[in-house]
């Protein structure tokens, strides 16, 4: 991944992100105030060796004496010194359990113990390190006493600093908590952004298609929740932004498979409900406005659509064609103004697949590059049925629709690979119902998308125009 791929997964789950932080804050915080605060006291001894003599006699006594620094801090949590405090203070505790609050240590390099006691009463805390600093120096004078009766203890432990009652407890730390809380938090917030993009297989943006295939993007379209009740935006609201996006894949369009002659495409999709059929159509009349003469067929001869977007009579059309029991002019209908014509689907057969794979349709599409500038097929899904594949590899061309958030990696996959297989030619991609916020939003420069023009506006001037080619006959 590259470093804008991560800025867009923290844009995209930035909520969660967030929770997790707050959650994990929270959690840090209650942790800390249902826990009982402790309390730290710490006294100071130091040891000495009681000689008097010349220097080098002195700098052995001191040497012996930062030896004997270390055992004495082990000393310090034996029951030997344990226990006179526990009687002298009326702790009512076991000499193990005093233990686990007393602690030694010895800076290195000198003759000092520091002894600190943790408790929850700073009082108790305070009167614990003194009384074990005093047993520690009273432990030492016996043990280090050589036998005799006017024997001396070579070693003298003198408390230097007495443990004072602390009044800010040493845990728990709630700033260090809280903290630790929120970078646990932003850590797994971010950890599970980057699991769940790194796992995800719908296509959501450009970047995910081409890291499927390398066949041109066409164009993409912005997802209209209302896009049911107006199917046709090109002809409803012609000065839309959604609607501009149709003429720029318009003019994208004209400059695909330039060294084809014929100019038909095959409209198809991975899955249903992807778009495709509503891409046709407003692709269809934003060509017929350029001035072209265009022919969409509705040639899902499963459930076909597009008569009942476009408002025409649909009883009678291709298929009929097919078996012989209509004429070409006799079902092929003007749509609107411009010369756009539309040939619906007719009765649905049984056989779809073999209908538009006869020499018949062959026939008929060559007879609709004759008579037409540009002509689109509204085709099947490719991966439920065969027909899509079928059709395109006699069209010559195949446009596949993919719907952000819905179709998968593999599902678009196995729709090339279904074009491939059959010999048909992938001409290009529509992206549809892309998002129009968020880190994955549609917006001004993707795909050449542009705010406030006009259906007078053209922008493909230097595209070349296929001749005016006659009507098709009988």
């Amino acid at each position: 991944m590259e470093l804008r791929d991560y800025i867009r997964i923290l844009r995209k789950s930035w909520v969660l992100i967030v929770l997790l932080t707050l959650v994990a804050v929270g959690a840090a915080s209650t942790f800390s105030i249902l826990q009982t605060p402790q309390y730290s006291a710490t006294s100071k001894v130091f040891v000495s060796t009681q000689s008097s003599g010349t220097t080098s006699e002195l700098a052995q006594g001191n040497s012996f004496t930062v030896q004997r620094v270390k055992t004495y801090s082990d000393l310090v949590t034996t029951p030997l010194v344990l226990l006179p405090v526990i009687g002298s203070l009326d702790l009512q505790v076991t000499s193990d359990a005093l233990k686990g609050k007393v602690t030694a240590s010895a800076p290195l390099d000198t003759s000092i113990i520091d002894i600190t006691v943790v408790d929850t009463d700073p009082v108790r805390a305070a009167e614990t390190a003194n009384a074990v600093s005093e047993s520690l120096t009273s432990v030492v004078a016996e043990i280090e006493v050589s036998s005799g009766a006017d024997a001396v203890s070579p070693v003298k432990l003198t408390r230097v600093q007495q443990a004072t009652v602390p009044s800010v407890p040493v845990s728990p730390n709630v700033p260090l908590n809280i903290a630790l809380g929120a970078l646990v938090g932003l850590a797994l917030g971010v950890g599970i952004a980057v699991l769940r993009e790194t796992l995800e297989t719908r296509i959501r943006n450009e970047r995910d298609v081409e890291q499927v295939t390398d066949t041109p993007i066409l164009g993409g379209i912005v997802f209209d929740p209302k896009a049911g009740e107006r199917p046709l935006i090109v002809h409803v609201d012609p000065r839309s932004p959604r609607a501009e996006s149709f003429r720029t894949l318009r003019t994208n369009l004209q400059f695909l498979d330039v060294e084809r002659t014929d100019r038909a495409f095959v409209v198809t999709s991975s899955i249903e409900s992807e778009g495709k059929s509503t891409t046709g159509a407003n692709l269809a009349i934003a060509l017929a406005d350029s001035g072209l003469r265009v022919l969409l067929v509705d040639a899902d001869l499963r459930r076909p659509k597009i008569s009942d977007y476009m408002g025409i009579e649909g009883a009678v059309g291709l298929t009929d064609v097919l078996i012989g029991k209509a004429e070409l002019k006799d079902v092929i209908q003007p749509w609107g103004r411009a010369q756009l014509f539309v040939l619906p689907a007719g009765h649905i057969p049984p056989n779809p697949s073999e209908l538009l794979g006869s020499a018949r349709m062959t026939h008929i599409i060559a007879e609709f590059n004759r008579a037409f500038d540009v002509v689109l097929f509204d085709s099947p899904p490719l991966l439920p049925v065969t027909d899509a594949a079928v059709l395109a590899k006699n069209v010559g061309g195949a446009i596949i629709i993919v719907a952000a958030g819905r179709t998968h990696k593999n599902q678009l996959k196995g729709a090339i690979a279904a074009l491939t297989t059959v010999g048909a030619s992938v001409s290009g991609l529509v992206l549809t119902m892309l998002p129009t916020k968020g880190p994955d939003a549609y917006g001004y420069g993707n795909y050449g998308y542009g705010y406030g023009y006009g259906s007078d506006v053209e922008a493909e001037a230097a595209a070349p125009k296929g001749s005016r080619r006659t009507r098709v006959k009988a």
